[in-house]
Parts: C-alpha cells; sequence; structure tokens
C-alpha cells in the first residue's frame, strides 16, 4: 500500500489544517506513502468518493450530511473522530419591515434550495430544511405554518472537466465554484423568496452584502442538540478495511490531527487565516461567524454530548427521506483508534535513572 487518499469539505476542520500544512504528507514521507487529496485524481469515480466515501484506504473530514447518507447506503466506514465548531446560522430577509413572530412568518415563503442535478444526497436542501426546522422552533413556529418555495439550481459536479489555461474568461467564470448562498441571494433579489437559510462566514458575507435583515440566529435556540447541522459537529471517518488492516496507521493520522487541535489553540490568527482561505471569504466574517473561540475548538474527540447530536441529527435526516435507511450508529462509532492514541500519550515516561 503506497497512498492514503483524503477529503475535506472548505470549512474549519483540524484535518484538513493538518492536510493543508503538509503534516500528513510529512508523517507517511519515510514510509513511501504519498497522500492524495481525492479531489485532485483523474477519476472521477475516486472524486466522488468526496459523498460515497467507497474509495479505499480514504479518510473525510467535513460535513456531516454526505458521511451519514454514505454510511445508509452501505459504505463501509467507520466515525473515529469529531469535531464540534459553533457555527453562524441564521434566517435572513431582504424586507425590513418582516418580524420574527408566529404571526408575521405564517404562509411567508421560504427559499429551499433544490439540486437539479443530485446524484447523490442533496445536502444543501437538508441543511436549509434543518436550518428552518431549528430557528423557526426558537421562535414557536412549525414548518407547516410557512411556504417552503423550490429554489431550483445547477450546481457544477465532479464530472465536470476543468477548462483549459488559456480558456475564455467566461469560460473559466462557469468552472469556478459559486458563492454556497448565490441561489438564495439570487431568490431574495427577485422576490422569489421572503425568507432563506444562511450560515457559516459565507452566510454572513452574503447578508452584509444584500444589506439583509438577520430574523433569528442559532444563538436563539437554546436546545443544543438542535444546533446540529451538516456543519455541527463534522465526523472524521475512515475506510473500514484500512482500519481493519493498518489500524497503526490510522492511529498516525489521528495522532497528527490531534496534534493540528493543540496547535490551533496557540495561533488564533493563523486559524482564521487558513479558515478564510477554504471558505473564500475575508477574516473578518470567519472572526463573526465562529464565535465560541474557532481556535479552541478544533480539537479531535467523542465527546458524548456532539455524538447524541449527530444521532439526533440522523433521525432528522431519516425522517424527512434524505437518508433512504436507518442504521445503528453506536455500530458506526469505533473508539479504539483514538483510545490507542491518547493512551500512548498519557502514558507515563519511564525514568532515566
Amino acid at each position: 500500500m503506497s497512498r492514503l487518499w483524503y477529503t475535506r469539505c472548505p470549512a474549519p476542520t483540524p484535518f484538513g489544517i493538518a492536510a493543508q500544512k503538509g503534516w500528513l504528507d510529512e508523517e507517511f514521507t519515510a514510509d513511501g506513502i504519498d497522500v492524495k487529496a481525492l479531489q485532485d485524481a483523474d477519476d472521477v469515480r475516486i472524486r466522488s468518493s468526496h459523498f460515497t466515501h467507497t474509495q479505499p484506504w480514504s479518510f473525510r473530514q467535513g460535513g456531516n450530511i454526505p458521511a451519514l447518507w454514505a454510511r445508509a447506503q452501505g459504505s463501509d466506514t467507520r466515525l473515529i473522530g469529531l469535531s464540534w465548531v459553533d457555527e453562524s446560522q441564521a434566517l435572513i430577509t431582504l424586507d425590513r419591515q418582516l418580524d420574527a413572530n408566529p404571526d408575521a412568518l405564517a404562509g411567508r415563503r421560504f427559499g429551499f434550495p433544490l439540486n437539479t442535478r443530485a446524484s447523490v444526497v442533496d445536502f444543501h436542501r437538508a441543511t436549509a430544511l434543518r436550518g428552518f426546522s431549528s430557528l423557526l422552533g426558537a421562535l414557536g413556529v412549525q414548518l407547516e405554518d410557512i411556504d417552503l418555495v423550490d429554489l431550483p439550481h445547477t450546481p457544477r459536479s465532479l464530472e465536470d472537466a476543468k477548462p483549459a489555461g488559456d480558456a475564455p474568461l467566461a469560460d473559466w467564470l462557469d468552472a469556478q465554484r459559486p458563492h454556497e448562498f448565490a441561489r438564495e441571494a439570487e431568490a431574495l433579489l427577485r422576490g422569489e423568496a421572503d425568507v432563506v437559510f444562511v450560515k457559516g462566514a459565507t452566510g454572513l458575507d452574503i447578508a452584509n452584502l444584500l444589506n439583509a435583515k438577520i430574523l433569528v440566529d442559532i444563538g436563539a435556540q437554546p436546545n443544543r442538540t438542535l444546533h446540529a447541522n451538516n456543519g455541527t459537529p463534522r465526523p472524521l471517518t475512515v475506510d473500514a478495511q484500512l482500519l481493519r488492516e493498518r489500524p497503526d496507521l490510522v492511529e498516525r493520522v489521528l495522532a497528527r490531527t490531534l496534534d493540528t487541535g493543540e496547535w490551533a489553540e496557540h495561533h488564533p490568527a493563523d486559524v482564521a487565516h487558513y479558515v478564510a482561505r477554504e471558505t473564500r471569504s475575508a477574516e473578518y466574517w470567519v472572526e463573526r461567524a465562529y464565535p465560541g473561540g474557532l481556535s479552541r475548538q478544533l480539537t479531535i474527540g467523542l465527546d458524548p454530548v456532539a455524538l447524541a447530536a449527530l444521532a439526533d441529527f440522523k433521525h432528522f435526516l431519516f425522517k424527512w427521506g434524505f437518508i433512504a435507511s436507518d442504521f445503528d450508529f453506536d455500530a458506526w462509532v469505533d473508539p479504539a483508534p483514538l483510545r490507542a492514541v491518547l493512551a500512548r500519550r498519557h502514558a507515563p515516561v519511564p525514568s532515566t535513572v
């Protein structure tokens, strides 16, 4: 075995920082093992593993909806750690007169993104629905009280070829990943929706650009379990075959990811810079989108509260049909690799006397 694969989302994760800083490459160079991002593969089937997690010898940390969907589809993966970063979530509107109360919101049009070419789970749509449910629940409004209006969009897919370097500017622009909430912004500006859901640094960025009114944010939701959404918490999953055959390699990846969390605590400015680059946002919005102290939250663990919140979110996705089948969440979690790494770290240093 000469290659490990990985993928991460454009989001704040310790695994992603470890990969970007070259620490994973550094870890395995002496073994003759290279570490490669799925996105750099020529084979579209390998790139598609970002969602399906079917590529052997691979790791993934990012949005939890694709990870849950892949497991429900039968992909043989294990959850070996997760991180919880408190992330901005909000409902915004251009109607400055709209109030955040049940009477005012009843019957209003809430823009509901719909991926028209999705061959995998429509995670953007699922994220918005969870946001509506959690944030409206904080206001005493039920989903049945509002009008969900589909916002069809056709994003680029993993099958799309990259344009040549000398392609016309229009072709180059067409090939770029659009703003995460471009369709929602368009719906508000065109009057197709009264309210949309946004999150993270890109969400605050677009709200500011539109001069939108924030009707309610996640801070109004007292039930922390309901804060769980695609970006909270973010699981680190691994191909189960790799874990069975080479647990030592899995433990070394976990160890470097833990190192990243410790590094982050002492480098808040560097963390903000990394996340801004990763999310294509200004550091100004990164600092406001993750108000809980981002550099102190990039730890990997198996916190029971975070696991329970993720299990609850899995039930939400199953209830609303985003995952077709349920699965044993507890059996998906394998604490052995993290336990082994932590045991070595906390082992007493042998005396040299």
